[in-house]
C-alpha cells in the first residue's frame, strides 16, 4: 500500500520537502513505486521521504528532479532540509560559513568540519548523539559543498599536531583523513599549517576558534563550549582573535613542513618505522 500521511508543509523543511515531492509526483501522474523505479530506489523509500520519516539525500533529490521534470526544485530545497538537521545552536553559524569569502580556523582537537572525510566525520559525530549520526553526517557533508563552488572561500587552517595523532575511527580511517588533507593542500584556496607539539605553550591553549570574513557585513569570530556555539562581531574580540591567529601562524610549521609531518604520521599509521633518532619529520 502507498505510504500516505498528511503533512503540514510549514512544520519543518523536511515536511515541506515531503509535501513538495508528493505534489510534484502526483502532478507527473506517477505513483510511489513508479517514481522509485525511475530513480533506482523502492516505492517504500519514496513514501518514507514524502511522509518526512526519512531524510532525502542530495542524490535522491537530483534524480527525482530529473524524473519529474521539476527544473531543480527539489535539488534547491534539499540543502535547506539537510542544514535543518544540524543542532539548532549551530545552524546560524553554518549559514554564515556558507556566505563567508575567507575562513580562518585553529583546531586543537579534531580536523575542521569542512575538511573531514565521511568516515572520520561519522566517528566524531558518533561520540555525541549516536541515534542521529546519519542525519548529522548528511548535514556535515552538505556543508562541504561550498568547497566545490567555482569560487570557494579562501581558507587558512591551523591544526594542532595532536589532531593528526589522535586516531579517530581507527588507523584506516585516520590514514584516509590524513591523505585527504594532503590532497586538499594542493588547492590554491587552502593554506594548511600544523602547530607542532614542540611549540609547547602557545596562544591557542584556550581552545579552537574560527574567524569568518565577508564581502559585506562585519567579520565574526565563532567559538564553542561543551554544549553550544557563540558568534560575535565585537571589535575587541575580533582584534584579539586576529592577533592570536597571527601568532599561531608564526609558530606553526610552514606549509611544506606541515605536509611532510602529515605524510610522516601516515607512515606511522601504516606501521612504517619512524626516523632512527625518533624525531618527527618537519
Amino acid at each position: 500500500m502507498p505510504n500516505i500521511r498528511d503533512l503540514d508543509p510549514t512544520a519543518s523543511p523536511l515536511d515541506y520537502f515531503g509535501a513538495e515531492l508528493r505534489r510534484l509526483r502526483e502532478a507527473a501522474g506517477m505513483n510511489q513505486g513508479q517514481l522509485g523505479s525511475c530513480i533506482f530506489c523502492t516505492g517504500s523509500l519514496v513514501g518514507q521521504i514524502e511522509t518526512a520519516r526519512k531524510l532525502p539525500t542530495r542524490e535522491f533529490a537530483e534524480r527525482a528532479d530529473a524524473a519529474l521534470g521539476s527544473d531543480g526544485a527539489l535539488s534547491r530545497l534539499v540543502g535547506l532540509v539537510l542544514r535543518s538537521q544540524l543542532p539548532t545552536w549551530f545552524q546560524a553559524y553554518a549559514e554564515m560559513e556558507a556566505r563567508a569569502v575567507h575562513i580562518s580556523t585553529f583546531q586543537a582537537q579534531v580536523v575542521y568540519g569542512l575538511l573531514q572525510t565521511e568516515e572520520y566525520a561519522r566517528a566524531v559525530l558518533d561520540t555525541g548523539v549516536p541515534e542521529k549520526v546519519d542525519q548529522l553526517l548528511a548535514a556535515r557533508m552538505e556543508r562541504q559543498r561550498i568547497l566545490k563552488r567555482a569560487q570557494p572561500p579562501l581558507m587558512c587552517v591551523i591544526l594542532d599536531e595532536a589532531v593528526l595523532r589522535r586516531p579517530i575511527g581507527g588507523p584506516d580511517v585516520m590514514r584516509d583523513q590524513l591523505a585527504h588533507l594532503l590532497d586538499v593542500m594542493g588547492h590554491r584556496w587552502l593554506t594548511l599549517q600544523v602547530l607542532p607539539r614542540a611549540a609547547g605553550q602557545h596562544v591557542g591553549l584556550a581552545g579552537s576558534f574560527n574567524a569568518l570574513r565577508f564581502d559585506d557585513g562585519p567579520d565574526i569570530v565563532y567559538t564553542e563550549d561543551v554544549i553550544s556555539g557563540h558568534m560575535t562581531a565585537n571589535p575587541e574580540t575580533l582584534r584579539e582573535s586576529s592577533l592570536r591567529y597571527a601568532r599561531l601562524q608564526a609558530t606553526a610549521l610552514s606549509v611544506e613542513k606541515s605536509a611532510a609531518l602529515i605524510a610522516h604520521v601516515m607512515e606511522e599509521l601504516s606501521g612504517a618505522q619512524p626516523a632512527a633518532d625518533g624525531r618527527d619529520v618537519a
